[in-house]
């Protein structure tokens, strides 16, 4: 899976914002505001990867048992897919 094109993801002071780009802008209009970690994943979402990939991505970022990484990953998957974001 992997972010579509057309989507830029910028830290901004203490924070991470994702605005669309392009002609993505006629179907997406808005900010989507990102903490950290999954500032993490959307950066890793922008090369195609699997989900255990990106288990493995906070893992190696972050002090975390892996059943809590993999709830955060779908948790965050299940969002991105919902706002139709991921090719």
């Amino acid at each position: 899976m992997k972010i579509k094109d057309g989507f830029m993801l910028r830290k901004v002071a203490d924070s991470f914002i994702v605005v669309a780009v392009g002609d993505r802008v006629k179907e997406f209009n808005g900010i989507i505001n990102l903490n950290e970690t999954s500032a993490l994943l959307w950066r890793t979402l922008e090369k195609d990867v699997t989900e255990s990939q990106l288990v493995d991505a906070l893992l190696s970022e972050y002090d975390v048992d892996r059943e809590v990484a993999a709830k955060d990953v779908a948790l965050f998957i299940e969002k991105l897919k919902e706002a139709n974001l991921l090719l």
